[in-house]
């Protein structure tokens, strides 16, 4: 005889898409009698698969919600470290100001503003990357925070009291 809570337990496992053959076993019925039952209850298989649907729907929706706040908030903190980075360049140029190297970081901010007009020139690696130590030397050695100790004490330190190439510039 056939209970409502094996007819419940079907309609759930069936929405859930077990096959017959699993149900069969789960249930101990036989294969016959449930796909007559399919028949029967099609109408609340068709709601509880809908059912089933929707919290899946819901959980991915939540978890996809969380990654959007999760992956804001990561935005959010890189932002205010580039503007922090943005800040601390500020208080170096300043610090320049201050030092009485105006003259000579305005006269090579103007040589390196002029070299940008001509980017598609063709020119070494070599040399831009020499240009560029060069520009860094210009700054003081504990404002480099993203510069290893290693490549400042390789590359940066030869252009401290070399000449000028950006004079050339």
């Amino acid at each position: 005889m056939e209970t409502i809570e094996q007819k419940e337990k079907f309609i759930e496992l069936r929405a859930k898409g077990y096959s017959f053959d699993k149900i069969a076993k789960e249930l101990g019925r036989a294969k016959q009698t449930l796909i007559d039952w399919s028949k029967e209850l099609e109408e609340e298989i068709a709601n509880h698969k809908a059912l089933e649907l929707e919290a899946l729907y819901e959980k991915y929706y939540l978890h996809k919600e969380t990654r959007r706040q999760t992956f804001g908030e990561l935005l959010g903190k890189i932002k205010k470290e580039i503007e922090k980075n943005i800040l601390n360049e500020l208080a170096v140029a300043k610090q320049l100001q201050i030092e009485g190297k105006e003259k000579d970081n305005s006269n090579l901010g103007k040589k390196v503003k002029e070299k940008e007009k001509s980017y598609s020139e063709n020119r070494k690696i070599e040399d831009s990357l020499d240009l560029a130590w060069e520009i860094l030397s210009k700054l003081p050695e504990e404002k480099l925070l993203r510069v290893s100790d290693e490549l400042i004490e390789k590359y940066m330190r030869r252009f401290k009291n070399a000449p000028n190439k950006t004079d050339e510039i």
